[in-house]
């Protein structure tokens, strides 16, 4: 499932992030990439240890435990710590697949991929290029997305980014359900469920289907 959040940050958190960002000194992304990705890579990266960034990530993942979508449709279990990269100069990143098992900087605790996330911090008439690429089994999807919006996609998908200049935030998320069909239907049954609810709150489907909905997770829950 490739799914969009928009407005993830408001206006001004995001005039915050990029003034905070621009300040920061930045590193050669192909300092974090694995031996695959070293010749596609070609970013800036901030350095994990960087304190300003630190607070940035602290702050997007509160921010992830109090969005319902990202919740309802990540159904998350743990989530590398979020980081930033910057392209500028013609940078790019050529076609990759993230690697299944990220360490978290700093611990010795190790994360499933099951799910990537970008969230694009620059206005999209800013910059030309730069567009997030997945493949999927429709075929190629180009994204580029307003300021403060997020794109989750699955970490086994191939992926590239075009040429161009933006800031960005990313991530990788271990879902309670690592199967990305199984997450998918999960997400649609949770969203009928809740408008449903809206719409006739008083059907007793509304129940029955919350039945099913956590039965069902229950079943196909890793933990």
């Amino acid at each position: 499932m490739v799914l969009q959040i928009p407005g993830f940050l408001s206006h001004d958190q995001l005039a915050q992030f990029r003034e905070a960002l621009l300040a920061q000194s930045w590193q050669d992304g192909r300092l974090t990439a694995g031996h695959m990705a070293t010749s596609a890579k070609n970013n800036l990266q901030l350095p994990p240890d960087n304190p300003v960034g630190k607070q940035l990530s602290d702050f997007v993942l509160n921010a992830l435990g109090n969005s319902p979508r990202f919740l309802s449709a990540a159904l998350p279990l743990k989530v590398v710590p979020p980081m930033f990269n910057r392209y500028e100069g013609g940078g790019t990143y050529g076609d990759h697949v993230d690697g299944a098992i990220r360490s978290v900087p700093g611990t010795p605790h190790r994360i499933r991929t099951d799910i990537s996330a970008t969230l694009f911090l620059s206005d999209p008439e800013s910059y030309d290029g730069g567009e997030l690429v997945v493949n999927d089994t429709f075929g190629e999807r180009a994204t580029k997305l307003n300021a403060g919006d997020m794109i989750l996609y699955p970490g086994t998908s191939l992926h590239h980014v075009t040429r161009g200049v933006r800031l960005a935030c990313f991530f990788w998320v271990q879902s309670l359900v690592r199967d990305d069909t199984q997450r998918t239907m999960l997400f649609e049954l949770d969203s009928a469920i809740q408008q449903l609810n809206v719409d006739t709150p008083d059907n007793s489907a509304v129940l029955k289907l919350s039945g099913v909905y956590h039965n069902l997770l229950r079943q196909w829950s890793d933990t």
